[in-house]
């Protein structure tokens, strides 16, 4: 008989699950970040031991578990910053800035703790990487631009 017309079993097509990409670089983290960590590596032992309780599917539980491996590598690897001075922007202060005539604020903070929409930003961050080391009222290059942006303010948060 013809392989065409033979019946493989469903496994053989499945598309592979990979790791969850770990950003490149150090794993610099806040108190506060140091203690997310912690909680998400909580929160999914959790999920594993009640899908493992309500017998859920094999393939639930190692989406689970890779999850969790995530967070165990990111918690393994954590380096925890001490308190930033606050004179000039840095991991771990907040910077009022000015950009295109526009005031933000932001917090640089580490890659997992990162959230834009709540002006917290990763230090590996386009943004971030323009304001580190400048001091209030210094400018800073960004986006291709001379001095692009304004710093108002820096403080350690």
């Amino acid at each position: 008989m013809s392989v065409a017309f033979r019946r493989e079993s469903d496994d053989e097509h499945l598309e592979p699950k990979f790791e969850l990409p770990i950003p490149p670089g150090p794993n610099l983290v806040t108190e506060r970040g140091a203690r997310l960590i912690e909680a998400k590596v909580a929160e999914w032992e959790a999920k594993i031991a009640a899908a493992e309780a309500e017998g859920a599917a094999e393939e639930v539980i190692k989406s689970l578990k890779r999850d969790l491996r995530y967070w165990r590598t990111r918690h393994a690897t954590m380096e925890i910053q001490p308190p930033a001075g606050g004179d000039e922007a840095a991991f771990g202060t907040r910077v009022s800035y000015r950009l295109n005539g526009k005031e933000n604020e932001v917090s640089i903070v580490g890659d997992d703790e990162a959230d834009p929409g709540a002006g917290l930003i990763s230090f590996s961050s386009p943004l971030a990487r323009a304001l580190i080391g400048a001091g209030e009222g210094d400018f800073a290059d960004f986006g291709g631009k001379s001095d692009a942006i304004e710093l108002l303010a820096v403080a350690a948060i």
